[in-house]
């Protein structure tokens, strides 16, 4: 166990002193104790906290999307829903198959740095985020937090946190839609607040689609349905929540790197995937929880499991562009169980106390069937590649992997006055991870198989602070600084390959300062930070393709956003971020030789991402929306021999509400542009590309 160095505690301190004492030189005046202040930055949050609180008072970076926001700019995927949040990309596609994505936080392009949460619960558990049963639908608001949450949620998370929340049993967006698509697509929703019983509220939100691409192939078809229960009982109040989805994916293939840019050698919705691939998951998921006010403070307590089975057939081009394929064809188990419980008591007026333990329990099985160099197909995409099934396999690869993430944490919200907020916390955190897996190779069969465990304890602990140096009727300008350690076990990715170890926990600590605001009598709100994090203990592939902690980074850079309300129905919105994102030391194998690329940028992240948008969604009449983003020059490899231009991508929507009822039209990508935005992680040099434009003719009925 270690101890946070009283240097680091004092940042934070140091830094809302030094912005009071540069306040009142320049004549501000401070605000008072008892100033109220309501405006944009009121609104209430809870991810930093699991207490709701107004988001001037946290003392780290917050955005706030709400649900009415979403459905007015027709965003059903993450990439949509998080165009406007500054820094952050969210690209559909990725490994995990056309239903996923990879987002990116202060320039970290990868799967598993961030922590996706869905009402309540880290969706994905102990592995990796479940992306592709993420649903959109009777969302009532989505919460994205910048940096780590190392002491409500532990050994999840380095950059980011996404908290998708739904609106609680008894409450829902209450409307039905459907809409048209190009490439033949199809989709609809419904969600709806049905009757109670004897007290009992109970909601109900289902949706489908049916999507095509511009790849002939590649294909969505899935189907979700949640149901949200609760019932008072004496003082306290039970809740169920019941979902389930099914995925049926076709993935896209991936474009190869030659040299210093993307092959021409094959067109660009070329598939070479044998002719029964599919990514096809059955998710089945039961959360239960308890409310009861105590004589100690709220204690609140929640239970879920989710089971999945996955089916994942595909394959991957050689490098060398010889058109020989790897097949792949998977069949894997995902159990993945949470538990939390907490106390929050306020002792005090300007105090306030979580203190609570949790569990997160995940098991992946899984079998392999490999057909190394199965097949050979010419690289213009003309001939259908065989199925798995009539081909031969040459390698078997099972997977037994069990991990248990136990923690005991406290944290206190002190807020001495309308000024100051102090939120400090620390957690005692237990990883135990079993891991059984063995690689059998046919003709000759040489076998391989390693059993190995590993228990990890270790402290993180967060430390910030705001400050309000001024306030006037709705307006104010409140700074910020906060300081957070974190650290997260090395991901499994459930790949073809043969990994037997276990290694060292990804670790990282970051530094954060800014600013929040709002002005013209609330009418416009702003948000800045400065951010840098340190990351060690980086997994990275060997020359031998095996998997090490052989690398770190270091993230920096600057992030904004501000939106103004010129009239009730009527805002302007946009975003800058400045990334920074570098190796501070990693010894990479280029195919030849090894190269040290300490301070070389990371791949596939862009220097300045930006975003602009304007939103008109008045309750009757024309509705328009639209969103404009900037991704800048990049790498697609790691000597920064690959650059790669900026682009720009622009959404919009265009439509009439009449009464209840509402027709427009949706579009994103309009300008269709077809950038290399994922790398994969199984077929060396290979990028996924940005989806093809889409246009959606849509029409909607409200009851609210």
């Amino acid at each position: 166990m270690r101890r946070l160095p009283a240097s680091k505690v004092a940042i934070a301190w140091l830094c809302g002193c030094g912005a009071c004492h540069a306040a009142t030189g320049s004549g501000a005046e401070l605000v008072s104790q008892d100033t109220p202040v309501s405006g944009p930055l009121s609104t209430i949050v809870v991810t930093a906290t699991r207490v709701p609180e107004p988001a001037d008072r946290v003392p780290a970076a917050i955005s706030v999307v709400s649900g009415s926001e979403l459905r007015a700019r027709g965003a059903s995927d993450m990439a949509t829903a998080l165009s406007l949040v500054p820094g952050v990309e969210a690209p559909a596609g990725g490994d995990a198959g056309p239903s996923s994505a990879v987002p990116s936080f202060w320039g970290l392009h990868e799967f598993d740095a961030f922590l996706l949460v869905v009402d309540g619960v880290p969706w994905g558990g102990a592995f990796n985020p479940a992306i592709t049963t993420l649903d959109f639908t009777d969302t009532q608001r989505v919460e994205v937090l910048k940096g780590a949450a190392p002491v409500l949620y532990g050994a999840t998370s380095f950059v980011g946190v996404v908290n998708v929340m739904h609106y609680p049993a008894g409450e829902a967006a209450d409307e039905a839609d459907v809409a048209f698509g190009t490439y033949g697509s199809l989709r609809g929703s419904a969600s709806l607040a049905l009757p109670g019983l004897a007290g009992y509220r109970q909601s109900l939100a289902i949706d489908g689609q049916n999507l095509g691409f511009a790849d002939g192939r590649e294909h969505v078809a899935n189907g979700r349905a949640l149901y949200r229960g609760a019932l008072d009982v004496g003082s306290g109040t039970w809740r169920v929540d019941a979902d389930a989805n099914v995925v049926r994916d076709t993935p896209a293939s991936p474009v190869i790197r030659s040299g210093t840019s993307l092959t021409t050698l094959t067109p660009i919705n070329a598939n070479f995937n044998p002719a029964d691939a599919r990514i096809d998951e059955d998710k089945y998921h039961l959360a239960v929880g308890y409310s009861q006010p105590t004589a100690w403070g709220a204690w609140d307590t929640q239970a879920s499991y989710a089971t999945s089975t996955v089916t994942d057939i595909r394959a991957f081009l050689h490098p060398d562009l010889s058109g020989t394929a790897d097949t792949q064809n998977q069949r894997r188990y995902i159990g993945d169980g949470y538990l939390d419980s907490h106390l929050t008591n306020t002792p005090h007026r300007e105090l306030t106390v979580v203190v609570g333990a949790d569990a997160l329990y995940g098991h992946g099985a899984q079998t392999t069937l490999n057909g190394n160099s199965a097949y050979t197909v010419p690289l213009n995409g003309s001939v259908l590649p065989p199925p798995t099934w009539a081909l031969p396999v040459n390698e078997i690869g099972t997977l037994d992997d069990k991990r248990l993430f136990t923690g005991q944490y406290a944290q206190l919200d002190w807020q001495p006055d309308a000024r100051w907020d102090v939120l400090a916390g620390v957690r005692l955190n237990e990883a135990y991870e079993h891991k059984d897996s063995s690689d059998l190779i046919l003709s000759p069969p040489p076998l391989a198989s390693e059993d190995t465990s590993k228990t990890i304890t270790r402290l993180t602990e967060t430390i910030g602070t705001s400050y309000r140096i001024w306030a006037a009727g709705k307006d104010e300008t409140v700074v910020y600084a906060d300081y957070r350690d974190a650290f997260k076990p090395a991901a499994i990715d459930f790949g073809p390959d043969y990994t037997p170890d276990l290694l060292r926990p990804e670790e990282a600590q970051s530094y954060e300062m800014g600013l929040k605001g709002s002005a013209d009598d609330a009418r416009v709100s702003y948000q800045a930070e400065l951010f840098r994090l340190n990351f060690t203990n980086l997994v990275v592939a060997t020359a031998s393709g095996a998997l090490a902690n052989a690398a770190g980074e270091r993230l920096a850079g600057i992030e904004a956003e501000v939106r103004y309300r010129i009239a009730p129905d009527l805002a302007l919105a946009a975003s800058a971020a400045r990334h920074d994102a570098t190796y501070a030391n990693y010894l990479f194998f280029d195919g030849t030789s090894n190269v040290e690329v300490a301070g070389r940028e990371l791949p596939l992240s862009p220097h300045v991402l930006a975003a602009a948008g304007i939103l008109y969604t008045p309750q009757h009449g024309i509705t328009a929306t639209a969103v404009a983003r900037y991704a800048g020059r990049r790498y697609l490899d790691e000597e920064d021999t690959a650059p790669v231009g900026g682009y720009v991508t622009e959404d919009a929507t265009l439509g009439y509400s009449f009464g209840a009822t509402s027709v427009s039209f949706e579009g994103t990508n309009l300008s269709n542009q077809r950038p290399p935005v994922t790398a994969s992680e199984f077929g060396s040099q290979s990028f996924y590309l940005l989806p093809a434009r889409m246009i959606w003719l849509h029409a909607g009925y409200s009851w609210r």
